[in-house]
């Protein structure tokens, strides 16, 4: 029986279009003849099929539904997906057949027809229509759509009984993959409650429910909650063996409208708990408002967000320098994009194709534009490249950073700030050690005096850059493993892109001349806890010496060349604060300008990479290359 009606299903399906609307307008026929014989018969109290009355009353019915079907659009929907926007259009439909029928039987009256058919049909009626497209809507999309899915079944919670989940089990229900098996919610007292028919069940009992209805799935629908919070159901939710996925939160959602689309694997951000502060416009408006902007690695993962938010900030000139082609011009595309989208009037882009290291073409580009502010973003930051290419990594940023820096002072530029990392505190990596440098270059300058304000800003990884460690992660997952993790004890900090780029704009807007500031990244996270975390988080479990029947293993591979075990941020140990709450100040110690420029004179002819090194750490003196690599040595 069930493979006949599927068959049927199959046949009905495969129609076209002029001929499905051709069905569904006949069968409204049919209804709508059924509903008068069964209103007219509810009236007399006796089944009449029919008499005078009866024609009388088909006659005025289908003279009337045809036109106002038709006009009002009820023809036009795709039949097989009715749902709000389907009842919203049948009872506008209904509501005008109403009144038209309603005026002819009950106020100018039909010999031989009772005055309450113009009340009962037009009820009697919307019931067997909305029935009618329920049904086909289950048959089409519930017993035809899962019939056609050949792959397994999984069974879903949705997490958050509102309107969110509510739209977002609406759009599930066309994925047969997907079998809702009800909604969780934090509140205790929609324990047993039903939205749209599905069970809502207390988040106290969500062990008990995982295992008795076998949940494979669960998908977050709280778009308004905070990091924090999030932070909480996920650490609840990742002792358990299913794959978690959310909701974007709602400054994401822009349409209003929630579909499964819209649904995404859990982001490290989803698993911080921090909740970045909102900035502070003051701050924001000193270097960037009415100003002309020079942003170097403009094409880079922080050159690039420094550029959206300056597009944003009120400047009047954004000039975009990258070394690379390709990034220059995506860069570009997506800010000629972003400024027609929201329609930014007033700012002019200017890309630029070069490098730092060209100091004829850094004076071309002080000379021509006469910038206002600089943000040096432009270096190579990847640590084991840079330690097999020591020489390309001490010209790019060391001598790079001087060719720049003193470019911007001659041409009297008013704020210089150099993007810095916290792999520069006592380094143990030759990238670390270049960026170390570029500092003292930076602090140097802002020693001497004169009207450009040097500073720098110091941070640890931030999430999405190239080289991130959540998308490998991510992709070794899908791969079925192996994770490979460098050391099970290795820490790093984290913060988003946007939140950074917003931190560094506010604290040049906080300049003097000289600072060092270092953003609050908020607690190291342990990279094998995050490790662990995505796994269970995917639905699969860890392997390992107590589960050696796990989905996936972690594997320690050893930390690569230069690597550190911790990372710090600041060098001394007494951190100012400042006027915004996620910035801090420090005040470093760096070699006098003399020695600095004699050994970056050296540096600058020197080819031969272990010579190179040799003057690295003299001018870094607590530069210690590949110190956790020596000590993991030892230990082994």
């Amino acid at each position: 029986m069930t493979t006949v009606a599927t068959s049927l299903l199959e046949k009905i399906a495969k129609l076209a279009r002029w001929q499905k609307k051709t069905i569904v307008f006949l069968v409204d026929l049919l209804l709508c003849v059924q509903s008068i014989w069964i209103a007219y018969s509810l009236r007399i109290g006796v089944w009449v099929l029919w008499d005078i009355a009866v024609q009388k009353i088909v006659l005025v019915c289908l003279l009337t539904m045809i036109p106002v079907f038709i006009l009002s659009g009820v023809y036009k929907a795709i039949f097989r997906y009715a749902g709000t926007g389907m009842m919203k259009t049948l009872v506008r439909a209904f509501i005008i057949y109403s009144v038209v029928v309603g005026f002819v039987f009950i106020i100018v009256g039909v010999d031989g027809v009772p005055r309450t058919i113009g009340v009962i049909q037009p009820v009697v009626f919307f019931i067997m229509v909305g029935f009618v497209r329920a049904a086909a809507r289950y048959l089409m999309i519930d017993i035809l759509g899962r019939n056609r899915f050949a792959g397994e079944v999984k069974n879903v919670l949705i997490y958050g009984a509102g309107s969110a989940g509510q739209q977002l089990a609406a759009s599930m229900r066309s994925q047969p993959a997907m079998r809702l098996c009800g909604y969780v919610d934090d509140d205790r007292r929609l324990n047993g409650q039903r939205l749209d028919g599905d069970k809502v069940y207390w988040s106290g009992d969500l062990p008990k429910l995982i295992d008795e209805r076998n949940i494979t799935e669960i998908l977050l629908a709280l778009p308004r909650i905070n990091r924090k919070k999030r932070r909480k159901i996920v650490d609840q939710i990742r002792e358990f063996k299913v794959h978690v996925q959310t909701l974007p939160n709602m400054q994401e959602i822009i349409s209003g409208k929630i579909s499964f689309s819209d649904i995404r694997e859990l982001d490290i951000e989803d698993l911080l708990g921090r909740e970045p502060v909102l900035p502070n416009e003051l701050l924001f408006g000193r270097t960037i408002v009415g100003k002309t902007i020079l942003v170097t690695g403009a094409g880079g993962s922080i050159g690039g967000e420094l550029c959206r938010q300056i597009a944003k900030s009120g400047a009047r000139r954004l000039i975009l320098l990258d070394l690379s082609e390709f990034a220059l011009y995506a860069i570009e595309k997506e800010l000629k994009n972003l400024i027609a989208g929201q329609n930014i009037t007033g700012l002019e882009l200017i890309p630029v194709l070069g490098s730092v290291v060209d100091g004829a073409k850094m004076a071309e580009i002080f000379s021509m534009w006469k910038p206002d502010t600089v943000f040096h973003a432009a270096a190579y930051k990847h640590v084991p490249l840079v330690e097999a290419n020591p020489i390309e990594g001490i010209r790019n940023n060391i001598l790079g950073t001087k060719t720049l820096a003193a470019a911007a002072q001659a041409a009297q530029v008013k704020d210089f700030i150099l993007i810095s990392t916290d792999k520069a505190v006592r380094p143990t990596n030759i990238m670390g050690a270049t960026k170390r440098a570029a500092e003292q270059v930076v602090q140097n300058l802002a020693d001497a005096g004169g009207v450009t304000k040097f500073s720098m800003v110091r941070f640890g990884n931030v999430l999405g850059s190239s080289g991130s460690v959540v998308p490998l992660f991510r992709k070794q997952i899908e791969q079925g493993g192996p994770i490979t993790l460098t050391d099970r004890k290795v820490t790093r900090y984290f913060m988003t892109i946007p939140e950074a780029a917003q931190l560094v704009i506010q604290a040049a807007g906080m300049a003097k001349g000289g600072e060092v500031f270092v953003l609050d990244m908020g607690k190291s996270v342990k990279i094998l806890d995050l490790a662990e975390t995505m796994v269970r988080l995917s639905g699969l479990t860890v392997r390992g010496d107590n589960n050696p029947d796990g989905d996936i293993e972690i594997v320690e591979v050893g930390l690569r060349p230069g690597e550190k075990l911790y990372e710090e941020l600041i060098i001394g140990s007494d951190p100012q604060t400042t006027q915004h709450a996620r910035i801090m100040k420090a005040h470093e110690s760096y070699l006098a300008a003399d020695r600095l420029d004699e050994l970056i004179a050296s540096l600058t002819n020197c080819r031969d990479p272990k010579a190179a090194i040799t003057l690295l750490k003299a001018l870094v003196p607590e530069f210690m290359h590949e110190r956790d690599n020596v000590k993991m040595e030892q230990a082994s």
